[in-house]
């Protein structure tokens, strides 16, 4: 024990002062440092207090509110209830009014409904008998689709429907004798047909071997190889049709330079000029021209139109002596109608002096009417009544007189 305070004696009396001092600052600033802490604790837990009573205030003020408002909505969900009672009532009695009008309302058109549907049932029945006459018809054109089918199989029977469908066209909008089918030319060659120009011009030729087989093996394509291949055979085929008719049928003296080649559908004329312009632009260097129906019927309009002009022209002479005949014929008629005229001018003036005279005479009438003869007082004739007679014949006389002499 005594060496025990004996070393802390020495371990104290080692110490300086300086260091006491600064132990003395830290516990100083220790004991700052919890005091501050402590006040800071102590302010939040007072703010936390005032916090939490300010929130129950609010919570309170806030729950009055609500049971406010909650009142004032129990007051009003109750007015509305009565309200909505009285109005469902009326409503329902509304309702029922209404269902009554339109259960009338329905049964009535119920009725008409099933009229009008009977009616509309037999318009059917006679709608689908026409439709059955009219699939009748749809039939019929089957077959006759399916046998044209045939004919466009075969390539001598299609060449024959093209040639029929071009003479058909021709001889409607052509006279006779101005268009020939299959002639021979000086060649040895036949056209289809040649068609007579006027001024004693050389004959159009018209050739109605369309290559149709190319054609249709291009739609039978199945696959772009296999298009491209038929698109090249047409293209060979139409420059061989093209050179043909141009060796042939394009005679110097005998044809005229310009020949047609005519395609029997407007679909494919129009892919032709579409989709294979070098032919078309080889046929124009070859100085044939490739022709549609529409084409061909308007051609043979403008040659029609021109023959028509020939003709007129070649009867000139004719119509000019029937137009001097008519001339004369209407120069006498000009006359005679003049004379008449006059005549119904002076008829005319008789009738006036005819009116006027009995005008006049209807006149002197109403005068003579109006003279008052002289009467004695109880009402028989006066003493000299044959004076007075005879003064009114007198004037009955002088009367008549004047009139004749106005007359």
């Amino acid at each position: 024990m005594t060496s025990h305070s004996e070393s802390l004696t020495l371990s104290l009396g080692s110490i300086s002062p300086a260091m006491l001092a600064l132990a003395g600052g830290a516990f100083a600033a220790l004991i700052l440092l919890a005091i501050v802490l402590l006040l800071r604790s102590a302010s939040l837990r007072r703010e936390q207090t005032e916090e939490a009573s300010f929130r129950a205030a609010e919570s309170e003020a806030r729950m009055a509110e609500l049971l406010k408002i909650q009142a004032e909505m129990q007051g009003r969900i109750t007015a509305m209830a009565e309200v909505f009672g009285s109005r469902q009532s009326e409503l329902n009695q509304a309702i029922n009014q209404r269902l009554d009008g339109m259960s009338q309302r329905m049964s009535s058109t119920i009725t008409e409904q099933t009229k009008s549907t009977h009616e509309n049932l037999q318009r059917l029945q006679e709608r689908l008998a026409v439709i059955d006459a009219a699939q009748n018809n749809i039939q019929t054109l089957a077959k006759d689709v399916v046998g044209l089918q045939a004919i466009l199989s075969n390539k001598q029977t299609r060449g024959a429907f093209g040639q029929s469908r071009m003479e058909t066209i021709i001889a409607d909008g052509l006279p006779m004798g101005a268009y020939t089918f299959q002639p021979t030319l000086s060649n040895g060659s036949r056209p289809d047909c040649t068609i007579r120009m006027p001024n004693d011009a050389p004959a159009l030729v018209i050739d109605a071997k369309f290559p149709l087989e190319a054609w249709n093996a291009i739609r039978d394509a199945g696959s772009p190889e296999a298009g491209k291949i038929a698109s090249q055979q047409f293209r060979r085929d139409m420059d061989v049709h093209i050179r043909d008719i141009s060796e042939k049928y394009l005679i110097q003296g005998e044809t005229q330079d310009t020949a047609f080649l005519f395609v029997p559908s407007e679909s494919i004329f129009a892919e032709i000029h579409e989709n294979f312009e070098p032919v078309v632009q080889k046929a124009h260097r070859s100085r044939i021209v490739i022709v549609s129906p529409s084409l061909l019927m308007l051609s043979i309009q403008v040659i029609q139109a021109v023959l028509k002009d020939q003709r007129m022209r070649a009867q000139a002479h004719l119509i000019q002596g029937e137009v001097a005949l008519l001339m004369d014929d209407l120069g006498r008629l000009d006359e005679r109608v003049r004379k008449l005229q006059g005549h119904f001018a002076m008829t005319q003036k008789d009738i006036d002096m005819v009116v006027t005279s009995a005008d006049k005479l209807t006149k002197r009438g109403a005068k003579i009417e109006a003279l008052e003869f002289e009467a004695g007082g109880d009402g028989k004739p006066a003493r000299d009544s044959e004076p007075a007679a005879k003064s009114v014949e007198s004037r009955t006389g002088l009367l008549k007189l004047r009139v004749v002499d106005e007359e």
